[in-house]
């Protein structure tokens, strides 16, 4: 097993997009994210990282195969959804990193690559000179009839 990261930015990403929208799919599909989108709308939402200036996807791969990626962006990049909480007089959006995803197939978690990627993104954010890094995350109960179910004795 070779795994590798590969910081990409802008058109760099492309040869990468349909093996990201694929991977995106099937590690959304589970528990917490439950997410049932399109390879067509994935390939979209990446060319928004094709696009942006100073965006950021790190990109994981065991030999050829892409088996995870995180993204970053500028906060002023992003949607108007992604900004609002920023836009309150004691942030400056921008100065602020958007950590969007990180995708992992669950195989290659608990090897240190969810560190990686931070580490990568927050150098990224010191190279823009950027302050600020902030991400969303997907809480769902532990009851979540989705959710993993516990098993009988």
């Amino acid at each position: 097993m070779s795994l590798t990261l590969t910081p990409v930015r802008g058109p760099e990403l492309q040869p990468f997009v349909a093996d990201l929208a694929r991977l995106r799919l099937k590690v959304f599909h589970d528990f917490p994210y439950l997410y049932a989108g399109s390879a067509s709308y994935e390939e979209r939402y990446l060319q928004t990282y094709l696009d942006a200036p100073g965006s950021l996807v790190v990109v994981a791969c065991d030999g050829a195969e892409v088996v995870g990626a995180s993204t970053a962006l500028p906060l002023v990049q992003e949607t108007t959804e992604i900004q609002a909480p920023f836009l309150a007089p004691e942030f400056d959006p921008g100065d602020v990193l958007y950590l969007g995803e990180s995708v992992l197939l669950p195989e290659y978690r608990g090897r240190g690559l969810g560190h990686a990627f931070f580490d990568h993104r927050e150098a990224h954010a010191r190279d823009l000179g950027l302050g600020v890094t902030t991400f969303c995350a997907v809480q769902r109960p532990g009851n979540h009839p989705g959710g993993p179910q516990p098993t009988g004795r």
